[in-house]
């Protein structure tokens, strides 16, 4: 599906400081090499959608990118700050960086207030008052703060994710990463979660987005990237990807999808 997107004006990354890098990084599941040799570097501001088929590794790096999976080699880098097994390391990179799943994992039992200060409570030590009106204004951002007091349960699948962006931000991340946000959701959901994205990505925010909304890849990416059983075959500007791809399996994908 596509969504009609307002276009985003151009942006100037050529000042901007590489705040994520991945150099030859692998990783294997037992003896499936999920991830083969991928490297990039991904600027300060940047929005970059990841693309591919099911199983080409696209989810699988993200995830190693605040390591929910750990990478068997190579060497990621984020601001500054070398993924490895250092805790400290590891802690000061997860604050750094947010992530919104396929499926919501918003915690039943307690109401979107609850599930948007319990981070910022719990990590970051912020006052309740404080973090009661950070949820607030983060509600008021993904446009839906009347349910500040309703469960989960109560809310639609695009409700639900938008609760899960704020929950994101509560963190006050300044990277995020989208693992396939809308694939849950309705079709008639799907446009208020990209509505939202388009308006974190405006706001400067660093974001990582693997999807197949090819309407909010076109309009909102500085980049895209295709991957393919486990590499990275081709990466570019939108125009380059849908009016100029290089390789063969880009063709191919592409062809299957527009």
């Amino acid at each position: 599906m596509t969504t009609e997107t307002a276009s985003m004006p151009a942006r100037d990354l050529e000042s901007a400081e590489d705040i994520i890098i991945a150099e030859n990084v692998d990783k294997w599941f037992g003896d499936f090499q999920a991830l083969d040799q991928i490297s990039m570097r991904i600027k300060e501001h940047e929005i970059v959608v990841v693309l591919g088929p099911s199983g080409s590794g696209k989810s699988t790096f993200i995830r190693c990118l605040n390591r929910l999976e750990e990478h068997d080699s190579g060497r990621i880098v984020i601001d500054g700050i070398e993924m490895n097994d250092d805790v400290r390391n590891l802690n000061a990179i997860r604050s750094e960086v947010g992530m919104v799943f396929q499926q919501f994992n918003l915690f039943p039992h307690l109401s979107v207030m609850n599930n948007i200060t319990l981070g910022p409570r719990k990590v970051r030590r912020m006052p309740k008052l404080d973090a009661d009106a950070l949820a607030m204004q983060l509600l008021e951002r993904v446009g839906i703060p009347e349910q500040a007091e309703k469960y989960p349960a109560q809310l639609s699948g695009g409700q639900q994710q938008r609760v899960a962006i704020a929950r994101a931000l509560a963190m006050q991340p300044k990277i995020m990463l989208f693992d396939e946000p809308t694939s849950a959701l309705d079709p008639e959901m799907i446009k208020e979660v990209l509505d939202v994205m388009q308006e974190l990505a405006r706001s400067g925010m660093t974001m990582i987005v693997v999807t197949h909304e090819m309407g909010f890849a076109r309009e909102v990416a500085d980049r895209l990237m295709f991957f393919d059983e486990g590499s990275l075959v081709e990466e570019g500007t939108p125009q380059h990807f849908f009016e100029n791809p290089q390789e063969e399996r880009t063709k191919l994908f592409l062809s299957q999808i527009l």
